[in-house]
């Protein structure tokens, strides 16, 4: 085994504790790489992490928890050819790692081989290793929290004299560091925040009440909305809510906001992904090269993007990411696959163990007041709940909450009924997607309408 790694620590500046951190998670995961080579391992991969947060939630002007948390852990997986164990530890000494990876062994040495199994092909292996500005703690104590949240609840409470009660609101804060390593001379070390501010609040009363929220989540604290803004956006919604209809059943046009819509993205990625399709449990197997999509419709893979949720040089494998295009000219143009899902299909990696990096779906609407003027009639979906998708058919059906729309406008809010369609055809039924994307979300989508699916209420 080539055990000389290459390093990402050596470029990060030394602003605080974080590169020395992951300089001891990097001496770790050699030390352990050193233990399995010794022990017969033909191949061996080590994970490790650390986290830390802060979270603190208030109701009703009161604090309600200060959670503080510090959590680590250390992964060991080994081949003796196609044999493969696994073995993890949170303990840092000697000895526990030592055992950690002696029960590794213990567990290949008494599997049955597994033709797919093994490290990534070494000549995938990431060369250029960087940061994409990711790293951005937040000095911020419980204190200076508590009071982020007491005025976000605090100015959605007092926004509308319709706001009757509160959920809370929260304000959390993580530091995560990660280092990746293995036989092939590989090592990776990645370094991530992601700050967030929300409230949930309760409008009316009795059996009138409606709940609702909103939330504000980033890499860069800077980059948050303000936390009085959101108990606004908040309370705004819980009372747009109020006084709910049902609807005749029958077909219609869907708009999805965008919060929303990405779910659909993410029943997309489900059905595209490697375990699924070697499994046979997708109603897209054998896709590649399928209209699913109009022709203007297209989603790329931006590993790379600046700030982005997911941006990486490598995915969990060691394996380079690079840019490429998932739909294009509403064809499919590729699985999203790890080394072990692409050997069982006789395919290549494509950088994606651990999931997909940033998603663009490009857009070719306006904004959203704009579609929704553009609307004769049709539903504003703003939530679903349930989870009434087949992933083997993908026969779609899920309770939802919104609006309905008449004439270009929004008429009167909507609750208690089922939209349901069939993925392949709600894909091809899409007419619009909105350039107002929503930035919370590694998936980065408008809202997308779709052309007609069946609402069942009254």
């Amino acid at each position: 085994m080539d055990n000389a790694p290459l390093s990402t620590t050596d470029s990060m500046p030394a602003r605080d504790g974080s590169v020395a951190r992951l300089g001891v998670l990097s001496d770790i995961a050699r030390q352990l790489l050193d233990r399995a080579r010794a022990a017969g391992a033909t191949q061996a991969e080590v994970s490790c992490s650390q986290e830390h947060g802060l979270n603190v939630n208030v109701r009703m002007g009161a604090v309600e928890t200060v959670e503080s948390t510090r959590d680590r852990g250390i992964a060991v997986t080994v081949y003796f050819g196609k044999r493969k164990g696994s073995a993890s530890t949170a303990d840092l000494r000697e000895e526990s790692l030592a055992s950690t990876v002696e029960q590794a062994c213990a567990i290949a040495r008494h599997t049955e081989d597994d033709a797919a199994s093994g490290l990534a092909d070494p000549e995938l292996m990431a060369r250029e290793l960087r940061e994409f500005d990711g790293w951005h703690p937040w000095d911020m104590d419980a204190d200076r929290a508590i009071d982020f949240a007491l005025a976000c609840e605090n100015a959605g409470r007092e926004s509308d004299a319709r706001i009757e009660n509160s959920d809370g609101a929260s304000v959390g804060s993580s530091e995560s560091l990660g280092v990746y390593a293995n036989s092939h001379g590989f090592l990776g070390a990645e370094r991530s925040t992601q700050h967030t501010i929300g409230c949930a609040l309760i409008a009316g009363r009795g059996d009138q009440m409606q709940r609702d929220g909103w939330y504000t989540t980033a890499i860069s604290a800077n980059d948050l909305e303000a936390a009085a803004l959101v108990g606004r956006r908040a309370a705004e919604r819980a009372a747009s809510r109020l006084q709910p209809r049902s609807l005749p059943t029958g077909e219609v046009p869907v708009l999805f906001a965008s919060e929303i819509a990405r779910s659909l993205i993410g029943h997309l990625l489900g059905a595209v992904s490697g375990g699924a399709l070697y499994r046979r449990a997708s109603f897209l197997v054998d896709s590649v090269g399928t209209q699913l999509f109009p022709d203007w419709f297209s989603i790329d893979e931006d590993p790379f993007m600046p700030r982005g949720f997911r941006s990486a040089s490598f995915d969990s494998e060691g394996v380079a990411t690079r840019a490429s295009s998932l739909i294009g000219g509403g064809v499919l143009q590729r699985y999203v696959l790890g080394s072990y899902s692409a050997r069982k299909l006789g395919l290549q990696t494509t950088a994606n163990a651990g999931g997909v990096h940033n998603l663009r779906i490009a857009s070719n609407a306006g904004d959203f007041d704009s579609m929704v003027r553009g609307l004769k009639r049709g539903l504003l979906v703003t939530e679903l709940m349930g989870q009434g998708v087949n992933a083997v058919t993908g026969d779609y059906s899920r309770g939802a909450a919104g609006f309905w729309i008449e004439d270009g406008e929004v008429k009167f809010p909507v609750d208690g009924i089922t939209i349901a369609g069939n993925l392949k055809k709600m894909f091809a039924a899409i007419e619009a997607v909105g350039t107002d994307i929503d930035p919370r979300s590694h998936i980065r989508c408008g809202s997308i309408l779709v052309g007609r699916m069946t609402v069942a209420g009254e």
